[in-house]
């Protein structure tokens, strides 16, 4: 009988065992396949086509989007800035504005109002401001009115001056109106003049002067000659323009108002 003495490999089937240590100190390792399901994989990868098939479109329209709107959002930023450019560079110089009203009263405390489609302000603190189809509003103590308006004007807001020019129209609730090219209204004082042709008609007739002159808030007028009146019943006159109902008109070929 044999005997086997020592440390042997401890085999299996001839062949180290996993794990085993070999007889120089090593330790085995056997690589054994992995087994897998065909049917396993393959729906594995159709998942992973059908994934795909849906995520390159998506991400090819995406793209495409991109090109296509990001041009017009950098178009739209620079009108952006060019816009806030001029808004701002205007804004240093003048201040526009819409549908404006100023208040105020005047010596004898009558309310009025000074309103204009159009404000433009001046540079270096000016008080005044241009206006662009202005219209003043007159409220006096014995609950008449009179209103004045034209193309253009000018207002001081300090002196409460408004130069109108520009079909300049003015109104009274008697029914009187006035039509010169221009003229200027102190409002504080409730005066007002004009140097330019003027025509008037009311209940009282019409009327055709060099200029006028009102003062008391309108209350007398004083019509600069030459003047030509027709009263209502076809009187004329020449030389001299009798009172108007609600105002004292008066006109000297001379051009002298009295």
């Amino acid at each position: 009988m044999a005997e086997i003495s020592g440390a042997g490999d401890v085999t299996k089937g001839g062949l180290p065992e996993d794990g085993a240590v070999l007889s120089d100190g090593r330790r085995t390792a056997l690589w054994q396949p992995r087994h897998t399901s065909v049917a396993r994989s393959v729906a594995q990868y159709s998942r992973f086509v059908g994934i795909m098939k849906i995520l390159l479109p998506s991400a090819a329209g995406l793209l495409l989007l991109l090109i296509v709107v990001l041009p017009q959002f950098r178009q739209q930023d620079d009108r952006f800035r060019i816009g806030m450019n001029l808004i701002e560079e205007s804004a240093t110089d003048t201040l526009n504005m819409t549908n404006a009203r100023y208040y105020g009263t005047d010596d004898k405390g009558q309310p009025y109002s000074v309103t204009a489609a159009n404000v433009r302000e001046r540079p270096d603190d000016d008080p005044a401001v241009d206006l662009t189809a202005p219209q003043a509003d007159i409220s006096l103590a014995d609950g008449s009115w009179l209103s004045i308006s034209a193309h253009t004007g000018v207002y001081n807001r300090e002196q409460q001056l408004l130069d109108l020019d520009g079909n300049v129209s003015l109104y009274q609730d008697q029914g009187n109106e006035f039509h010169t090219g221009s003229a200027r209204v102190d409002l504080e004082k409730g005066e007002a003049a004009g140097s330019d042709a003027v025509n008037s008609h009311g209940p009282f007739g019409s009327l055709e002067a060099a200029g006028f002159t009102m003062s008391e808030t309108g209350k007398v007028v004083y019509f600069v000659g030459p003047a030509h009146l027709v009263l209502n019943g076809g009187q004329t006159a020449g030389s001299r323009a009798p009172t108007t109902p609600g105002t004292d008109a008066a006109g000297e070929q001379s051009g002298a108002a009295q």
